[in-house]
């Protein structure tokens, strides 16, 4: 039975547009983009200023620790410096559910929130940042659970194992198809029940203008609202473009040939070995004491293994069940285009940051290979392709955009893409996605990413990226260490710009907690 649902691509792309009123005649009237704003902080302009970086947090307390916590109060000291927190999805575990914002989101990042001294009485619905924290959608914030799981799981073993030895965060309800993030932090349009509401609320808050006309006004400690699922804003000459990444994920089908009937033959048998090995997991739980000390850790990382099975099952149902060309988010994909072309050609601006939830590139354990992966790397190098070649030697021997921001894979790693052939050359890539849930490990394959490039002449391999930095789970038993992390990035002057990234670390280890001291790098 599947533990978690997740809706279709159309399904998310229909829902998410139906919250915003994307499209709506007021909002069209008026020459509003839906897909721009503008911070009004009084700083924008300043072509130096920092920001910081956080993902995959949005987790509970473990054993009397809470991860999560402690990298927000490594936050701390740095939020007067910093002009906003980018957030590269999972915001909540593990179904995206609205009961589990409170404790999950309001509560840790109480200080970045208005009102946050008296966070118990924060709704979800009604947070308003004094340090904007601008999130993209995860996996995790789509994700439901299905009716049958939840009706079921009070009467199986199996199931009931599932329920106590995951830990599971999601009481009766799921995200509702993405609902809640939306509702936290979406400008939900939906809610206004007239036209005149609706007009009166867009001639409030919608005052800001770009090149590409009216858009939605960010003010901090007064209204923090995000125009949509996806969206761009400029600050001190940088544009930062943010992504859905879920709505271009799908993997391509099997080919129908002996190697594509081949590959599925190995999938179906990985399918049923990992299904059999959480079996024997979950019999290995029921073993274990939680309230031993010793035994707790040990359960612990039963667990992590538990969650690193489910993400496997799902990448292999994705391939599995594909037997057409998946469904791709084009419209968002040609927004990015064009909206980088538009970038290069403004005189205004001297770099560009994008940042989504599945990393292209990233040498994780669970993350590295899977179909997800490779299908989110595939779409982003079409549209660099496409806008190399639109701008031709306008870039000047720069890469297309100056940094990538990730989550999804559980570490804190910097990569840099060699000389790929295509868009995708020389980009510096970090993987921020260990602000709270679990640790992985590193790859024992090493640091150099190959890729296969099967429509050639002998299948030759290449490498196209190395990992330069990756701060993730190491150590076995006794010794073993979980590094929990965000980044702050200064932003330098002069074009191109140039990043100062410092690694902000907590680890866990040996039942204590330990602030690691990294030297920062540049790009």
């Amino acid at each position: 039975m599947k533990f978690i649902s997740e809706p279709s691509i159309p399904v998310k792309i229909q829902k998410m547009k139906e919250r915003v009123r994307w499209g709506n005649a007021s909002i069209v009237q008026r020459g509003i983009d839906q897909t721009c704003m503008v911070i009004d902080d009084r700083n924008s302009d300043n072509p130096e200023f920092s920001f910081m970086v956080i993902g995959d947090s949005g987790t509970k307390s473990y054993y009397q620790h809470h991860p999560q916590r402690q990298v927000a109060e490594l936050m701390l000291p740095h939020q007067e410096e910093c002009s906003f927190v980018l957030h590269t999805g999972d915001v909540i575990y593990i179904v995206g559910s609205h009961e589990y914002y409170p404790r999950n989101f309001i509560e840790p990042y109480r200080e970045f929130i208005k009102g946050g001294e008296n966070y118990k009485r924060i709704l979800y619905d009604r947070m308003v940042f004094k340090t904007p924290i601008l999130p993209v959608l995860g996996n995790h914030d789509y994700y439901d659970v299905p009716l049958m799981y939840r009706l079921l799981a009070g009467s199986t073993l199996p199931l009931r194992r599932l329920f106590r030895y995951k830990d599971i965060e999601i009481g009766w309800h799921g995200s509702y198809q993405g609902d809640a993030y939306a509702r936290a932090f979406l400008d939900y349009l939906k809610a206004f029940h007239s036209r005149e509401q609706l007009e009166f609320h867009l001639d409030e808050h919608y005052t800001a203008k770009t090149d590409t006309g009216r858009c939605l006004r960010y003010e901090p400690g007064r209204f923090t609202r995000l125009p949509n699922r996806y969206y761009t804003f400029r600050y001190g000459g940088i544009d930062f473009f943010a992504l859905d990444s879920n709505t271009f994920n799908a993997p391509s089908p099997l080919p129908a040939t002996k190697e594509g009937e081949s590959s599925r033959r190995q999938l179906e048998k990985r399918r049923h070995e990992i299904e059999n090995e959480e079996m024997q997991i979950l019999e290995a739980c029921d073993r274990l004491n939680p309230d031993n000390p010793e035994e707790a850790e040990r359960l612990d990382a039963l667990k992590a293994k538990l969650y690193q099975i489910d993400e496997v099952k799902i990448d292999i149902e994705k391939q599995l069940t594909s037997h057409h060309e998946p469904a791709t988010d084009f419209e968002q994909l040609e927004w990015f285009k064009q909206r980088l072309i538009a970038s290069w050609h403004s005189q205004e601006v001297r770099g560009r940051v994008v940042y989504f939830h599945h990393p292209p590139y990233v040498t994780e354990a669970s993350k590295w290979h899977q179909a997800q992966t490779l299908a989110v790397r595939r779409r982003l190098r079409w549209v660099f392709d496409s806008v190399a070649q639109t701008l031709g030697c306008a870039t000047q021997g720069r890469p297309i955009v100056d940094l990538i921001l990730n989550g999804h894979a559980h570490c804190l790693e910097y990569l840099r893409t060699t000389d790929t052939g295509y868009g995708d050359s020389h980009l510096n890539c970090i993987v921020c996605g260990g602000s709270g849930r679990r640790p992985r490990r590193q790859r024992e394959e090493g640091t150099e990413l190959m890729e296969t490039f099967e429509y050639l002449e002998g299948s030759p391999t290449r490498k196209i990226a190395d990992s330069l930095l990756f701060v993730g789970r190491n150590g076995y038993d006794i010794f073993k260490r979980l590094p929990y992390s965000c980044v702050r990035i200064d932003v330098r002057g002069g074009t191109p710009p140039k990043f100062v990234v410092k690694p902000l670390v907590a680890e866990w280890f040996q039942g204590e907690w330990f602030n690691k001291v990294m030297e920062p790098f540049e790009i």
